[in-house]
């Protein structure tokens, strides 16, 4: 069922408390890409247009949950928005407590804008406690989810929070971030234009099993790289030199190279060196004929050019994860191949799941030539895998 969104709720004079995901990446302070609190910016500025204000909250890093760590703090965040909107955004000293709800009390109900500080300073926002999520939901009037990167996750913010606001009267519904996120990563791939393939990378089967298997029946080409495809070469008792597998995970592998048959396509060639390093030895052979002082380190030319060419006939694409080690420049060749391939495709719908592939897709300048980059990892993941999100579920129905 379609949940509804910001856009079905009149937001005058009222406070809206928004889920956002600022989990941002900080050196020294300093945000190195603000990638995720500009794609929450169109549900932000829908929400001031219409004369509403916002009590925005997110977590930030991996704190212990045992109080304020500076260091991930979401003030960095909270500046770069203020640049992003341009208004005063108000940095509260916490989350919950007096002085929050004092602040917010305080704020403009139309245009004002209250960050709160990172939830995970409290392990009651991870353990979904009520209390807890009481205080955040007594902050407003309006919940909206405009975090798909935390979705899979059933925090106090993502769930109770909502929960007890519903229970209140009071409307729970999505962004427009997370409004697009299931669009593509669930109702699209439900019912997807055919050839329909998949592109999977990464460095293990058993992160990524639940989703082959769950793709293996929808697909019509599985097409792996990445370290992942030297397990399945190892399944196969072929030579994978020093190549980074999973040997425990071979009846894994061959498991479901029985169930897929052709649909499963795997490297026919490699690029393989003989230390993990850019300036290594470097040498292309066939897939399976890794010598022994050698390791596997991306797709081979062949394999690139032949994916290519599976992309290039697909009507809905789905990426997620590199195809070989491409932070190496000189093992970066098949994942620009695919990503080319992919941006290349303009009469196919297009989507990259989070992590490694967003960051590629972005850094290689073809962000603007897809259907969709997805904003989480793991909940990106977790919805390939053909899972339902409680933290969704519970919101209102259209």
């Amino acid at each position: 069922m379609a949940k509804k969104t910001i856009a079905d709720v009149d937001v005058a004079g009222k406070r809206v408390l928004m889920r956002v995901d600022f989990n941002v990446p900080l050196k020294d302070g300093a945000i190195t890409d603000d990638r995720r609190i500009r794609m929450a910016l169109p549900t932000i500025q829908d929400v001031l247009d219409r004369d509403g204000s916002l009590v925005l909250m997110s977590h930030l890093g991996r704190p212990g949950g045992t109080g304020p760590e500076p260091e991930m703090s979401l003030k960095p965040a909270a500046a770069r928005l203020s640049e992003l909107v341009g208004r005063p955004v108000t940095m509260a000293p916490d989350c919950v407590g007096e002085d929050v709800a004092m602040i917010v009390a305080d704020s403009p109900k139309q245009r004002g804008v209250v960050m709160l500080e990172n939830l995970r300073f409290h392990k009651a926002e991870k353990k979904g406690d009520e209390a807890f999520a009481r205080q955040l939901a007594d902050l407003a009037d309006v919940y909206c989810n405009n975090a798909f990167g935390t979705c899979h996750r059933e925090h106090a913010s993502m769930y109770a929070v909502p929960k007890i606001m519903k229970s209140q009267g009071k409307p729970a519904v999505v962004g427009f971030l997370v409004e697009k996120e299931i669009k593509y990563l669930s109702e699209t791939l439900a019912d997807p234009d055919r050839p329909f393939v998949a592109i999977l990378g990464g460095a293990k089967v058993s992160d990524k099993i639940n989703v082959i298997d769950h793709l293996l029946g929808i697909c019509d080409k599985v097409l792996i790289g990445g370290a992942m495809a030297y397990t399945f070469a190892l399944a196969k008792g072929e030579k994978v030199g020093k190549s980074l597998v999973e040997p425990d995970k071979t009846d894994l592998a061959k498991s479901l190279m029985d169930k897929a048959g052709d649909k499963l396509v795997l490297p026919i060639d490699t690029h393989a060196g003989d230390d993990f390093s850019a300036g290594c030895n470097k040498m292309v052979v066939k897939a399976g004929e890794i010598p022994d002082d050698y390791e596997g380190l991306d797709i081979g030319p062949e394999t690139a050019t032949m994916y290519a060419g599976i992309v290039k006939d697909a009507r809905t694409v789905v990426w997620n994860g590199p195809m070989g080690v491409f932070e190496m420049p000189r093992f970066d060749e098949g994942t620009k191949a695919v990503a080319q391939a992919i941006a290349d495709s303009d009469d196919s719908t297009s989507i990259i799941g989070g992590g490694d592939s967003a960051a590629a897709i972005e850094q290689l300048g073809f962000a603007d030539r897809v259907s969709h980059v997805s904003t989480g990892g793991g909940a990106s993941l977790e919805m390939l895998e053909g899972k339902n999100f409680a933290s969704v579920d519970i919101l209102d129905e259209k």
